[in-house]
């Protein structure tokens, strides 16, 4: 079974689930332009949608541009004319070229978004099937939440870049070199006026944002504080009650979300004058534009009053796209760290891959061996020091030991969920890193102490030790196990349905199921985390009966805090600090009257 035993004391997690974001300064990639070079691999197989995108892009934004240079005719050479049909005939064209456009618009939105579905379709299915092959190591570094957030929000924000932004941040550069151009064509001066704003919104711009930066880098931290608060409160939720600490938490959470409330009140507070203010920047602009055009137009100079309307038109296609395109650039620098986020999980260290000639059995007689096995998480603090035993074939073997000694770390380095980093682990006389990883897992049962129960019916959460067994075969190894006199008594039977983690059945019913699973898997070597600590004693009587038809005829390796279910083991090794202490069965160890006996002496006073 390749599901990971409960984990020995590693590296600490590091990071915090992020919160949800507010508008703020973007966060930016460490090295954007290899980040772009590799969307781009996963982009070009899209070329031709790219390619029709902007094809669509281009035309469509050549018709936005001869709308206002149609006004102006339509102006100076009907309406001031009185020629009525000639108006109504140039309407109808104008409206003509606005309705084409905005098609046009409609394709480049619905071919984008196809290229960016299937872009993100095929690096989510990368980084999933990469989850699948990381050793254990990187889920000890990272959380959770922050794995869960690189799969989904951060694919999510590249998503809405591609889909968006990156056509948007073309419209927009080619709507304003174009509109440029247009009016310098119908009048420079009027176009030089026009240009003169355009300082005049960087700086404003400018001066915002830098006044802004610090409050959203506050409330963001602010935030992460609260949310970090509620997720420790929600999930600690009986500690609070049981100590009866719903007041002081309630008080907490207002300070910390009065905090929250004060920064982003801020922060907002100074972003929003960005709008206003250069609404009043681009009114400014309009204003100026038609004081100097009509001056012109009074004065002779070459400008008619078709000309200043093409100018307001072109000017609000002119200053609307600068001021949206810093907030686009941000979504767009925000998706790129994004996605590289993405990409370091990609690029980490996959589990090492079998040797050449890789041994594959179909059976293990379970001859285990460790020798002199050295190991440690980070490099100042050793696990394992020169560790070694002997495990003969069916034999049952006892670890115990204080938290943190080192057991399940042993167990780990078994499965290869680790490597050792000096000193050999053998299996039947072959070192293990001789055997397929697959295959040596395949022979290697686990049943946990914290048993995890998929959503889905309860024949299929047994029927994950052997995907191809039977109904039958599956409700042999659930009598087998015992927990066929429960199961029967469910709802639908075998068929009941579980939620995620099999928390509609008690923990005792999800160690039988575990059990079961373990027995349908048939492993060659049995590994027994803890599989009875969490249940009361009438369960544990059942469990053990599961556990004793599971270990017959195997080599078990079985770690336990209560040393009455580990009396008969062939052997029990007494591991402090990563150094076996003693060895020896139950009698020999008590003869010893060294740590072991200690042990029982204390659980007797308990």
């Amino acid at each position: 079974m390749n599901k990971s035993p409960e984990k020995s004391p590693g590296p600490p997690p590091i990071g915090k689930h992020p919160g949800p974001r507010f508008n703020g300064p973007a966060e930016k990639a460490k090295n954007q332009k290899a980040t772009l070079k590799r969307i781009w691999l996963y982009l070009k197989n899209q070329k031709i949608g790219i390619i029709s995108s902007i094809f669509f892009v281009v035309f469509s934004s050549i018709l936005n541009l001869l709308g206002p240079l149609l006004i102006g005719i339509i102006i100076d050479e009907h309406i001031l004319k009185f020629d009525i049909d000639g108006t109504i005939r140039m309407i109808l064209i104008l409206a003509g070229i606005y309705i084409v456009s905005a098609i046009f618009m409609w394709l480049q939105t619905f071919v984008m978004i196809r290229v960016s579905q299937k872009t993100i379709h095929q690096l989510r299915q990368h980084l999933f099937e990469k989850f699948q092959s990381l050793p254990l190591s990187t889920f000890d570094k990272r959380q959770q939440g922050d794995l869960m957030s690189r799969m989904t929000n951060d694919i999510e924000n590249l998503n809405a870049a591609l889909s968006q932004s990156v056509i948007q941040i073309i419209s927009t550069i080619l709507s304003v070199v174009g509109t440029a151009i247009a009016m310098f064509y119908l009048n420079w001066v009027l176009a030089v006026v026009t240009l003169l704003v355009i300082p005049i919104i960087i700086w404003s711009t400018k001066q915002i944002i830098k006044r802004s930066s610090k409050n959203y880098v506050q409330r963001q931290k602010d935030l992460g504080n609260l949310n970090g608060f509620i997720e420790e409160t929600i999930s600690n939720s009986h500690i609070t009650t049981l100590f009866g600490k719903e007041e002081q938490t309630i008080a907490q959470f207002k300070q910390a979300n009065e905090k929250l409330r004060a920064s982003a009140l801020s922060a907002d507070i100074t972003s929003g004058f960005l709008g206003p203010i250069n609404n009043f920047i681009n009114n400014f602009g309009i204003g100026l534009i038609i004081g100097v055009g009509a001056l012109m137009v009074l004065g002779n100079f070459g400008v008619s009053i078709g000309v200043i309307a093409s100018f307001v038109t072109y000017s609000r296609q002119f200053f609307r796209p600068i001021n949206q395109l810093s907030n686009l650039l941000n979504t767009f620098q925000s998706a790129i760290a994004g996605v590289e986020r993405v990409f370091e999980i990609l690029d980490e260290k996959e589990e090492a891959a079998d040797v050449a000639g890789a041994i594959a059995k179909k059976r293990y007689n379970g001859d285990v061996e460790f020798r002199n096995v050295q190991f440690y998480y980070q490099n100042d603090k050793p696990i394992l020091h020169n560790l070694s035993f002997h495990a003969r074939a069916g034999e049952t073997i006892a670890l115990v030991g204080p938290t943190g000694s080192g057991k399940t770390t042993i167990i780990q380095l078994l499965n290869r969920f680790y490597d050792a980093k000096s000193g050999e682990i053998l299996i039947d006389g072959e070192n293990i890193k001789q055997y397929q990883m697959e295959n040596l897992r395949d022979h290697i049962g686990i049943v946990l102490q914290d048993t995890y129960l998929f959503s889905g019916t309860v024949r299929e959460n047994i029927r994950y030790g052997k995907l191809d067994a039977t109904d039958e075969e599956v409700e042999k190894a659930a009598k087998i196990a015992y927990a066929h006199n429960f199961i029967k008594y469910l709802p639908q039977s075998y068929d009941t349905m579980l939620v995620s983690g099999g928390l509609n059945l008690s923990q005792g019913q999800r160690q039988l199921i575990a059990i079961a699973r373990a027995i349908l898997e048939d492993p060659d070597i049995l590994i027994l985390d803890e599989a009875t600590s969490s249940v009361d004693t009438m369960t544990e009587v059942h469990i053990q009966k599961g556990l004793n038809n599971l270990m017959k005829g195997r080599t078990s390796f079985v770690i336990a805090h209560r040393l009455k279910t580990i009396e008969n083991a062939d052997q029990i090794l007494v591991i402090k600090d990563g150094v076996i202490l003693e060895k020896g069965n139950h009698e020999t160890l008590m003869m010893q009257k060294g740590f072991y006996e200690n042990l029982q002496n204390q659980l007797q006073l308990q």
